[in-house]
């Protein structure tokens, strides 16, 4: 299992659930992309107006999203990094930072109809997936994407 550490907005709360689904995702993703489990994610989790001023700072884009992705690596093609990793103490490599906004994530479980249990789960799948390299710009990159996604929710048994 890998080592990834959780940082809850004080403004936030998800249940003890909500936050072992987000991990075993995170999880169960990075094993089935990169055949290992030695790999790791911070992961915070906050609300709307905090994942908004992150966003305008970042990204220049000023409004609230539902996750946001920051890669260490470069990766040249999903999955495969051309740079040396480097490895944390604890011997795994820290892929980067996920952000999910809980004030989003539970209006879009609503909006789309399923559990907010399937909303964080496929939020988590989705930002580890753009941490490796993949991305959804170009039709022929979001269909991969899409795939990848389809089948992580598969195995973990998360259906909308």
């Amino acid at each position: 299992m890998s080592k990834n550490r959780i940082y809850l907005s004080k403004e936030v709360e998800f249940d003890d659930e909500i936050l072992s689904i987000v991990i075993d995702a995170i999880d169960k993703t990075m094993s089935y992309l990169l055949d290992d489990e030695g790999y790791s994610a911070n992961l915070i989790i906050t609300s709307d107006e905090e994942i908004r001023e992150i966003n305008k700072e970042q990204r220049e884009i000023d409004r609230a999203t539902d996750v946001l992705s920051f890669p260490i690596w470069n990766f040249c093609e999903p999955c495969f990094c051309d740079e040396d990793m480097f490895e944390e103490e604890d011997g795994t490599v820290l892929l980067g930072d996920i952000i999910i906004s809980a004030d989003t994530a539970i209006r879009q479980a609503e909006e789309f109809g399923h559990s907010l249990l399937r909303e964080v789960a496929f939020l988590s799948v989705h930002s580890v997936l753009h941490l490796v390299g993949y991305d959804h710009i170009e039709d022929g990159d979001r269909a991969l994407m899409e795939e990848k996604q389809r089948e992580i929710m598969d195995l973990l048994e998360i259906y909308r």
